[in-house]
Formats: structure tokens, C-alpha cells, sequence
């Protein structure tokens, strides 16, 4: 059996400032250890033997009709624009149009230094390529857009972190690799052939039906928009929503410094580089609107009237904190079993989260047992659920099935911090079963599992992950 990829690489006929073509960098001794058939049915790839798939997933063997290139942008990095960033240890094979009709990107993450590489050795370690594998793909069960993981490959070499650590190659799939920070580059530096180019490829790949630059924004703004909320109501914090990590295709990108919360609180930070608490878990959606707005800054530069585009890209991008605040709604509203609206709403749910932040209540497990005695057990004082949910069981008496509409908005898994790292130092010593274990039961997070509830434990005080780490 031989490994066949079915591309058909749009990006790769773009022009040539949009990226440098790239071979990825071979490794020592390539080790297969996980392969998403699943997601490879689902674009057309038929698996190969073992070693082939191995070979190739780690870049040692260039796949007939792939185009291996490393993509340019910049970006805003914590609020300070860097004006050339780019795929500094990432390859690009090329792409594929599913079975379901949608392209995808196929990319290898941590294959060697590229023109971008700036000062990195372009590689990653297995720690961060198992954390996106698992964590990508959970939020994908979890029903939220994301890049998905399509292989993991061990190199049989060593980088340098803090510490030396085993290789690790990872093949991201994404419905593109677009970025708020493509389109920056080419604005700053007043290319504009290259940022109408840019624009007119946006819109064709992903919103056919967009009306020019501002059709794209307004896009783009839904997609984000409906995408953050949808984070916020799994408790998901992405630790770097730099505008290079923010996906024009509304997908979530970049699982480096993120975290599940697991105790509720607004400001909970984990990653151990956002020092001021700028991508905090309450201030994902203003930072969201920030970034839509850096996207617009951008396509404006390209508009003849920039008066008007000015008011049309401020009006849309002003209407992003209500459109995100309707979404945040409907998902709390469903994790309190409400499928009708009502005007207390809004407070009956600040109401409960405030109670939860006071009382160190577990965000995933208090949803998901709302209702049962076992939510007021996650408060360190029970009688303030129980003045709660007083209010709230008068509330759902006026919904038909609250209890369905709950338990499909509430996970009761989710890749708990503490068993990612316990996943990883098993992995680094050669034991994969925990990394299996978890991807099993993380395919069916809103099923009841009863084999895996030790997977539903919040950590003990020894295990708690206090900071997380971008892995470069």
C-alpha cells in the first residue's frame, strides 16, 4: 500500500512574495506514532506502510505533487507590530479538496529552519506536537472550528529547550494557513498588487459570496465572533491571540500556551509569556475586536475612497462586540438548559459565574451536573449554588427539556491540563498510553464515559499546571 495525497495547491500558484519555496530540513530516524484515519479518509488520502508514512510526515520524503513553500506574514505580538514574521519552522506540502468539498492545508510543524526562522533551530519538541495533536482534536469533537492534526512523528533527534528533549514532527491541517498578519505585511509595506491579490484569493477560498474588501471583514468578523464565544463557553483560554495566530478562516490556530480552565475565574492566565494578562480569559473578546480591527487597517490601504471604506470597516467592526455578546449568550444560555430567551438571562448567568469565581467551582464540572446534587459540590460554600439555583430551576421550569439542552453544551471531557502533562512525561520516557487513552475518550467528550471518570477530576493541589509554555 503507498501513501497517496490528492493535491491541488492554489496557494502554491500565488505569486512569489507570498511565501519561499521550502523543502523541509530530513531527520535522523523518523518513528510514526499516531495517524488520523479518520481525518485522512475525509481528504482523500489513502495510508501507506508505516515507514513510508513516517518518512514522509517527518519531511524526509517530498510526496509526488506536493509543493513545499513556508508562507510570509507579520503580525501585531502583545500589541507591538513585528513587520515580518512567517512560517519560521513550518513547511507548507501543499493542499486538498475533501470529500466534503472543503480545501485544506496540509503543513509540517517543526521541520527545519526556513527563511523565517529569524534566531529558532526550526524545530519543535514532542511536548508541544502531542499537546496540538490532542488538543486540536478535541476541540474539533467539541464541535469548535479548528485546525486539526493529521500525523506525529517522533525524529529520532534532540532539540534544545531548557533542557534537551526528543524531536517531534507535527502535520497540521488547516482550512488555510491565512492569517490577520498576511494581510498586514503586504499593507505596511504598501504592496498593494500583492494585498488586492490576497484579498480576491480570501474570498474566492473561503466566502465566495463576500461583496470586495469590506464583504471579506464583515466575514471574517462573524467567523471570529462566533468562534470566541464558542471558546469562552468551554472554558478555553488560547494564551496568544497574537493577529499571526488570528485565522482568517475563523478557525482556531496555534495551540501553543493554551489551556481548559478548570477552577472559574475571569482573569485566569496560564501562558507564562503574557506577563500583563492581555489574552486573560474575560479579555478574549475584546481582544478579538482588536485584531478584526488591525484586519480592517489593513484592507483599507488597498480601497481608492478611504474615507468611506474608514466608515464602513468602523461600523462593521463596531458592531463585533454585540454580535459577540448575542453568541456568548445563546452558548451560556444552552449551559444552563435555557432554548428560549428571556430578559433576565444575561444576569442569571453573571449571577451563577460570579458565585463560581467566588468559590472556586470547577467551570466544566459545575456545568455539566447543574441540576444534580453534585453541582453544589464544586463550591467551597454550597449555599451559594444553592441560592442560585433557586432562581434558576424557577427559570427552567418555563423550558420544554432543559436537561437535553444541557447536556449537549457541556462537555463532561475536555483535556484537562494536568493530564496533557502527565500525557507528555510519559510519552518523553516511551510510554504513548496515556496520549492513547486521552484521544480515545476525548472523540466523545459530551458522552457519559463511565470507564474514564478519573478523567473528569480537577487536579490535586501537587498537580495543578500554574503555566504553560509556547514550545519554540
Amino acid at each position: 500500500m503507498t501513501l497517496t495525497i490528492p493535491f491541488d495547491n492554489s496557494y502554491a500558484r500565488l505569486p512569489g512574495a507570498f511565501y519561499a519555496r521550502q523543502k523541509p530540513e530530513p531527520v535522523g530516524a523518523p518513528k510514526l506514532v499516531a495517524f488520523n484515519d479518520d481525518l485522512a479518509r475525509l481528504m482523500g488520502i489513502a495510508p501507506g506502510e508505516v515507514e513510508e508514512m513516517a518518512q514522509t510526515f517527518a519531511g524526509n520524503a517530498i510526496p509526488d505533487g506536493a509543493q513545499p513553500l513556508s508562507q510570509l506574514y507579520s503580525g501585531h505580538q502583545f500589541g507591538h507590530y513585528n513587520p515580518q514574521l512567517g512560517d519560521g519552522r513550518a513547511v507548507l506540502l501543499g493542499e486538498t479538496v475533501g470529500t466534503d468539498g472543503i480545501r485544506r492545508d496540509i503543513q509540517l510543524k517543526g521541520s527545519g529552519r526556513t527563511p523565517f526562522s529569524r534566531q529558532g533551530d526550526g524545530r519543535a519538541w514532542l511536548g508541544p506536537v502531542l499537546r496540538e495533536y490532542v488538543i486540536s482534536e478535541a476541540m474539533h469533537a467539541l464541535g469548535i472550528p479548528t485546525t486539526r492534526a493529521l500525523a506525529a512523528v517522533e525524529t529520532g533527534e534532540v532539540v534544545l529547550r531548557e533542557a534537551p528533549m526528543p524531536g517531534a514532527v507535527l502535520t497540521r491541517v488547516a482550512q488555510s494557513h491565512l492569517r490577520v498578519g498576511t494581510f498586514q505585511v503586504f499593507a505596511a509595506r504598501g504592496d498593494l498588487a500583492s494585498l488586492k491579490a490576497l484579498t480576491d484569493y480570501a474570498i474566492s477560498r473561503h466566502y465566495p459570496d463576500a461583496q470586495g474588501s469590506m464583504g471579506l471583514l464583515k466575514c471574517v468578523r462573524d467567523a471570529q465572533a462566533s468562534l470566541i464565544a464558542q471558546w469562552m463557553s468551554v472554558g478555553f483560554i488560547h494564551g496568544v491571540m497574537n493577529t499571526d495566530n488570528c485565522s482568517i478562516a475563523g478557525e482556531t490556530i496555534d495551540y501553543g500556551p493554551c489551556a481548559f480552565m478548570d477552577s472559574y475565574h475571569p482573569n485566569t492566565v496560564y501562558s507564562s509569556i503574557d506577563r500583563m494578562g492581555r489574552y486573560a480569559y474575560a479579555n478574549q473578546p475584546d481582544i478579538a475586536v482588536w485584531n478584526v480591527a488591525q484586519l480592517a487597517t489593513a484592507l483599507i490601504q488597498q480601497m481608492e475612497d478611504k474615507q468611506a471604506a474608514v466608515e464602513e470597516a468602523t461600523e462593521i467592526v463596531h458592531a463585533m462586540p454585540d454580535l459577540l455578546q448575542e453568541h456568548w449568550l445563546t452558548r451560556f444560555r444552552a449551559k444552563i438548559g435555557l432554548a428560549t430567551a428571556e430578559e433576565g438571562d444575561l444576569q442569571l448567568i453573571s449571577d451563577l459565574l460570579t458565585r463560581m469565581a467566588q468559590n472556586q467551582a470547577d467551570f466544566t464540572n459545575t456545568f455539566r451536573a447543574l441540576g444534580s446534587e453534585t453541582a453544589r459540590d464544586q463550591f467551597t460554600d454550597p449555599a451559594a449554588y444553592d441560592v442560585w439555583a433557586e432562581t434558576w430551576q424557577a427559570r427552567t421550569a418555563r423550558e420544554t427539556d432543559p436537561h437535553a439542552t444541557m447536556h449537549t453544551a457541556n462537555p463532561a471531557f475536555i483535556p484537562r491540563n494536568h493530564r496533557v502533562e502527565q500525557m507528555i512525561q510519559a510519552a518523553v520516557q516511551g510510554d504513548y498510553t496515556p496520549f492513547q487513552r486521552l484521544s480515545a475518550v476525548l472523540t466523545a467528550p459530551y458522552d457519559d464515559q463511565p470507564d474514564y471518570t478519573d478523567l473528569t477530576r480537577p487536579p490535586a493541589d501537587s498537580e495543578i499546571v500554574r503555566a504553560t509554555f509556547c514550545g519554540t
